[in-house]
């Protein structure tokens, strides 16, 4: 599985998700480092990095700042799926690191 140069958007998330269908996420891959960047909607700026394992799947810690100039952080858990056509869909499991510490999931689709 290889994420470099890849877009995603959010099709689904949960209620204590700062990301929407507006947030962009940009991924870029060496070797088993994945990074990302994103921004829209609620979100001015993020930056997430982690590792893929052979299976695909993806341990991130992410962070950014949102409209209101609060800084958030957190990690997730990524498993992709495959769509017919090739194009990626992300089952992400993620929790807050600060602020409430909430956790939910989200469904990331790429464009």
């Amino acid at each position: 599985m290889y994420y470099g140069g890849r877009l995603f958007r959010p099709v689904e998330t949960s209620s204590a998700s700062q990301t929407g269908e507006d947030t962009i996420f940009k991924y870029e891959q060496t070797g088993a480092m994945v990074t990302a960047t994103y921004s829209g909607g609620d979100i001015r700026f993020g930056q997430i990095i982690g590792r893929v394992d052979e299976d695909g799947v993806l341990d991130m810690r992410y962070q950014h700042m949102d409209r209101d100039g609060e800084i958030m952080t957190g990690y997730c858990k990524t498993t992709p799926e495959i769509l017919p056509g090739g194009k990626i869909r992300l089952h992400e499991r993620w929790r807050w690191t600060c602020g409430h510490r909430e956790k939910g999931r989200s469904i990331l689709e790429e464009i």
